[in-house]
């Protein structure tokens, strides 16, 4: 029984490193009135914005922190132009899952993997 909680508890603790990945790639964002916004790519630790809006101020790079439950936004343009503070992963019914983009007052986009 100890063997078999032991074994149980490391695959979990060898699971948690892909868990916390779910967040990285290519995302299609939508704004509060569900017209498209940008494309979000996460790899590692940055990411870069690319909006639809030529010259937009909040397209650019930054650095990010994983958290459990999705990502925090350190700096780059989205952190200071758009106050963007967090990245949360939630359940979507058409894709499963899907990363919403909050700032410290309100949810302002919901991104889908491409």
């Amino acid at each position: 029984m100890r063997r078999f909680a032991l074994c149980l508890a490391l695959t979990a603790l060898s699971a948690a490193p892909a868990l916390a990945q779910a967040y990285q790639g290519n995302w299609s964002c939508r704004d509060a009135t569900t017209n498209r916004a940008g494309i979000l790519t996460i790899y590692g630790q940055v990411y870069g914005w690319a909006s639809r809006v030529a010259n937009d101020p909040n397209s650019g790079t930054g650095t990010l922190i994983p958290y459990q439950d999705g990502v925090g936004f350190n700096d780059g343009n989205l952190r200071a132009n758009a106050a963007i503070q967090a990245g949360r992963l939630v359940d979507d019914a058409n894709f499963g899952t899907a990363l919403q983009l909050e700032t410290a007052d309100a949810i302002v986009m919901l991104c889908n993997p491409r």
